[in-house]
C-alpha cells in the first residue's frame, strides 16, 4: 500500500495500489464525518470517539487533514518518541490564515517563535533543563499561601449571594492572577491579558471564519506588542520575582539557549498554558464532582481525598482534549500505515477512557488506583512543565468550596464551549446554595481550617474508601471471612484476579494487605479472608477483634501486581494456608476462560482448611488438597520436576514454601513462576552502607544523581517527576518504574525471580542501582 503526503480533504492512500483491503480506503463513513468543532465533542470527547477507540483506533479525518489516534498505549508511545513524532505542529493554526489576517499581524511585528511546547530536540530539552527550577515542588510550595488568599477573597465576594458563576467569579480570575504572579507580571493589566489569551487560544486551536481571523489578528498583534513591553520592563529589574525574570537571569548564563525571541514568545505562550488549562480543568472538575454528589460529599467530609479527586477529574474530564504531532518518517500505528509528514491528532481524552489501561474506565472513582497515569498533561520529554501549579490551584479552590459551601449544587443551565481541538471547559458554571446553611455562620473557625496541599501526584495512601462490614464469619481455625460493602450501598469498582486491598488497622496508621477472594462478577461487595497471626504486630489481631458486622473500615485499592496471564496455555496454582485467597479468584477466571488448570492447596491441619466446600464444588478434580497432620504433603519437587514452557505457576503462601518453589523452578522458563508476598523485606536506608548512582530519564531527558542518603523516589519527586507511592517499604508495588538499561539492586517483596533477573522494573521507594547508572522509562 503506497502512502503519500496529503492535503486536507483528500484520502492519503493510493487506491490503485490497494488489494485485498476490506474497504479499499482507511476513511470509513464515520471517519469522513469526524469533526471536533461541535458541542458534542467539546462536552465529552471520549464518548464522541468511543466508536474509534473500540473499532477504528487510528483513522484519517479528511475534514481536518489529520490522522486521529484514540488508544492509550499508542498515544503514550508517541509521546515517548519526540523525534519520530515531532511536536512542531502543536500551535499550528487549524485553518490557513487569510492574507488579510497575515497583513494585520505583520503590522504589529508579530513574530511568534517556537517555545517549550512545540520545539524539537535537542534545543527543547536544553531549554527545559535551564528553565525548570521554579516549577519543582520545593519552589511551588512557596506559592500556596498566595493562592489560598486569592481563593478566599474571591469566595468571600459571593459566599452570601446563594448563586454564582464560578467561571467568572473564581475559576478564571484566580488561575490568571496566579499566572501573572508566577511570571512576575504586575496585575494592573489583568483584564487586557485575559482578552488577549482568549484570542490567542482561538487563533492557535480554533477554526475562526475569515472575518473573525482579522479581528483576532488585531488582538493577537496587540498581545504580542504588550508582551514585548512587559518584557522590557522586566529587563530593567532583572533581580525581581517571577519566572520571566528568572529566565532573563538564565539568559546571561546561557545566551545561546535562552534567546530574546524565545523570551518574547514564551511571555505569550506561558500565560495561556498556565492560565486557561487550569481554569478549564477546575471548571470541568467542579462540574463533574457536583454531578456525582456522593464523591462531592466524600471529599467534603475527608479533605485528604481532594488530591486523588483532582487526578480522577483530570482523567475523566480533563481540560486538554488532544495534543498534536507530526510524523518525521513512515510509521505503523495500531496496524495502520501512516506516512511521513502526516499530522496526528492524539485524543488524550479518549486514551484516558481506554479500558485496556483503566479498569471500568467510565466509572468516576475518586479513589481510583492508577488515576495519575492519565495523559492529560502529556508524557515524557514534553509533559506539561506547569502540571503541579495546576494541581495545586485546583486543590486549593476545591478545598475552599467544599469547606465553605458543601451544600452547593449545579444550577439548571446549558453548558457552552469555545470550539477548538485542544482546550475544553465550560464558559460558565452556575451553582446555587442556601446562604442560611453556610457552615461558617454556625462555626466561624471553619475559615481558619487548612488541609495540606499535595504538590505532585497524589499519595496512594490518601485514596481511602470507607467500607462497612456486612458479615464476619469464621471459615477455618483462626480465619475470618469479611464481606465488605460501600457505606452508601453503591456498586464497588471492578477488580481483576490477584488484586488486593489495604485495610487500615486501628488509628495508628498501620495497614495490611488482603487479597480479594469473592466472586469476580459481584460488585455489590468485596470479600477478604484474614488469618490471625500469633506474632501479629497489630494487623490481623485488630481485624479479628474489631471487624464485626456494622463496623466501618478504611481501605485503599484495589491494586494488582499479581496479575493472571490470560494467554497462558496451562496454569498451576500453588497455595499454602491463607495464600489460597488470591488463588481462588485466579482459578475462577481460568475456569471461565477454559484454560487447563490445577490447584495444589496445602494446610497444616484439617481445622485450618478454609473454603473446602466452595473449592470442591467449583473445581472438582482440579483441586488437590494436602493436610500435613494427616500425613499428606505437597511434593513440590515432583510437581515441578518437568519444566513446561507453556505453563505458568502462581503461588502464594508461607515464605518457606515460596523460597522452595523459587529454587525448584530454576530450570523453568524465567517468567514461569509468579509469587505474591505479603510481608516486606526492604531494609531501612542506611547512608553509611550505600553509594550514589545516576539515573537518566529516557522520556523526560533528565539526568539525576541519587545520593547515598536519599531514595530514588525522593529524588524523582524533587525533580517534578510523577511517581505514586503508598507503603514505601517495597511491599505494595505502587511506586514501580520501568528500567531500560542497567542492573537493579532489588530490595522489594513484589517482583518475582524472572522480573528481578530481567532488570526491567524496580520499586523506587527502596531499590537502588547495582550498576553505576540506570536508564528509566520516565
Amino acid at each position: 500500500m503506497e502512502l503519500k503526503s496529503h492535503p486536507a480533504g483528500r484520502c492519503p492512500v493510493a487506491h490503485e495500489a490497494v488489494t485485498g483491503a476490506p474497504t479499499g480506503c482507511p476513511v470509513s463513513a464515520r471517519a469522513a464525518a469526524f469533526d471536533p468543532f461541535q458541542d458534542a465533542y467539546m462536552e465529552d470527547p471520549a464518548e464522541f470517539v468511543r466508536w474509534a477507540r473500540e473499532q477504528e483506533p487510528v483513522f484519517y479525518a479528511p475534514r481536518l487533514g489529520y490522522w486521529v489516534v484514540t488508544r492509550y498505549q499508542t498515544i503514550k508511545d508517541i509521546f515517548r518518541d519526540p523525534v519520530t513524532f515531532s511536536p512542531s505542529i502543536v500551535l499550528e493554526r487549524m485553518s490557513p490564515t487569510s492574507d488579510e489576517a497575515l497583513q494585520v499581524l505583520k503590522q504589529y511585528g508579530y513574530a511568534m517563535n517556537r517555545t517549550l511546547v512545540n520545539e524539537d530536540e535537542p534545543i527543547h530539552m536544553a531549554r527545559r533543563r535551564v528553565l525548570m527550577a521554579p516549577f519543582t515542588p520545593e519552589h511551588l510550595a512557596g506559592h500556596v499561601p498566595m493562592v489560598r488568599e486569592l481563593v478566599r477573597k474571591a469566595v468571600d465576594r459571593f459566599i452570601d449571594d446563594g448563586r454564582a458563576d464560578l467561571v467568572d467569579q473564581l475559576l478564571w480570575e484566580v488561575p490568571f492572577t496566579v499566572a501573572l504572579h508566577f511570571l512576575g507580571i504586575d496585575a494592573e493589566d489583568r483584564e487586557k491579558m485575559r482578552r488577549f489569551s482568549i484570542a490567542h487560544t482561538v487563533n492557535a486551536f480554533g477554526r475562526p471564519s475569515p472575518e473573525q481571523q482579522v479581528s483576532i489578528a488585531h488582538t493577537v498583534g496587540q498581545f504580542w506588542q504588550f508582551a514585548g513591553e512587559v518584557l522590557e520592563k522586566m529587563r530593567r529589574t532583572p533581580d525581581g520575582p517571577g519566572w520571566m525574570r528568572y529566565s532573563i537571569r538564565q539568559q546571561k548564563l546561557y545566551p545561546d539557549i535562552v534567546t530574546d525571541s524565545y523570551l518574547h514568545s514564551m511571555m505569550m505562550a506561558i500565560i495561556v498554558a498556565a492560565h486557561e488549562t487550569t481554569a478549564f480543568a477546575s471548571a470541568n472538575a467542579i462540574k463533574l464532582l457536583l454531578q456525582h454528589p456522593t464523591a462531592w460529599r466524600d471529599l467534603c467530609e475527608d479533605p485528604a481525598l481532594i488530591s486523588p479527586a483532582v487526578e480522577e477529574c483530570l482523567r475523566y474530564s480533563g481540560s486538554v482534549a488532544s495534543w498534536r504531532r507530526r510524523t518525521t518518517r513512515d510509521v505503523v500505528l495500531d496496524g495502520v500505515p501512516v506516512p511521513a509528514e502526516s499530522k496526528l491528532l492524539l485524543v488524550v481524552s479518549s486514551a484516558n477512557h481506554d479500558g485496556a489501561h483503566f479498569v471500568d474506565p467510565d466509572l468516576f472513582d475518586i479513589r481510583r488506583e492508577n488515576s495519575a497515569e492519565h495523559l492529560t498533561f502529556g508524557f515524557g520529554a514534553h509533559q506539561c512543565l506547569g502540571k503541579n501549579i495546576g494541581r495545586m490551584e485546583m486543590q486549593v479552590m476545591i478545598e475552599e468550596l467544599s469547606r465553605r459551601l458543601p451544600h452547593m449544587k449545579l444550577a439548571p443551565q446549558t453548558f457552552e464551549y469555545v470550539h477548538n481541538v485542544s482546550f475544553r471547559g465550560p464558559q460558565h458554571l452556575w451553582v446555587e446554595w442556601d446562604p442560611a446553611r453556610n457552615p461558617e455562620r454556625r462555626d466561624p473557625s471553619i475559615l481558619q481550617r487548612r488541609h495540606p496541599v499535595r504538590i505532585g501526584a497524589p499519595h496512594a495512601r490518601d485514596k481511602v474508601r470507607p467500607l462497612v462490614v456486612r458479615a464476619a464469619e469464621p471459615v477455618a481455625e483462626g480465619i475470618v471471612r469479611l464481606r465488605l460493602a460501600a457505606t452508601d450501598g453503591r456498586p464497588l469498582p471492578q477488580w481483576a484476579p490477584g488484586a488486593h486491598i489495604d485495610i487500615e488497622c486501628g488509628e495508628t496508621g498501620l495497614s495490611r494487605q488482603y487479597s480479594l477472594c469473592g466472586p469476580l462478577s459481584d460488585t455489590s461487595e468485596w470479600t477478604v479472608a484474614v488469618q490471625l497471626d500469633p506474632a501479629s504486630r497489630g494487623g490481623s489481631a485488630w481485624i479479628h477483634r474489631h471487624a464485626t458486622p456494622g463496623t466501618v473500615l478504611r481501605a485503599r485499592g484495589p491494586r494488582n501486581h499479581f496479575r493472571l496471564d490470560e494467554q497462558a496455555r496451562r496454569l498451576i496454582f500453588v497455595a499454602g494456608g491463607i495464600g489460597i485467597t488470591p488463588i481462588m479468584a485466579m482459578a475462577e477466571r481460568a475456569r471461565a476462560l477454559g484454560i487447563p488448570y490445577e490447584i495444589h492447596y496445602s494446610v497444616r491441619c484439617r481445622a485450618c482448611l478454609a473454603f473446602e466446600r466452595e473449592l470442591r464444588e467449583l473445581h472438582g478434580e482440579r483441586l488437590h488438597l494436602y493436610v500435613s497432620e494427616e500425613g499428606r504433603r505437597n511434593d513440590l519437587a515432583g510437581l515441578l520436576a518437568t519444566p513446561d514452557p507453556q505453563a505458568r505457576i502462581y503461588a502464594c503462601g508461607p515464605q518457606r514454601m515460596l523460597e522452595a518453589l523459587e529454587r525448584l523452578a530454576a530450570g523453568w522458563p524465567e517468567d514461569a513462576l509468579r509469587i505474591e508476598h505479603f510481608s516486606g523485606s526492604a531494609p531501612r536506608l542506611d547512608p553509611s552502607c550505600e553509594r550514589p548512582f545516576e539515573v537518566e530519564l529516557r522520556n523526560s531527558g533528565l539526568r539525576l544523581e541519587v545520593p547515598a542518603d536519599r531514595t530514588l523516589l525522593e529524588v524523582l519527586r524533587a525533580s517534578n517527576v510523577d511517581v505514586q507511592s503508598d507503603c514505601e517499604e517495597g511491599l505494595c508495588g505502587s511506586c514501580e518504574v520501568g528500567v531500560l538499561e542497567g542492573e537493579v539492586d532489588h530490595r522489594d517483596s513484589v517482583l518475582g525471580r524472572a522480573e528481578r533477573q530481567g532488570h526491567r522494573r524496580m520499586m523506587a521507594c527502596c531499590s537502588r542501582a547495582r550498576s553505576q547508572r540506570l536508564v528509566l522509562d520516565l
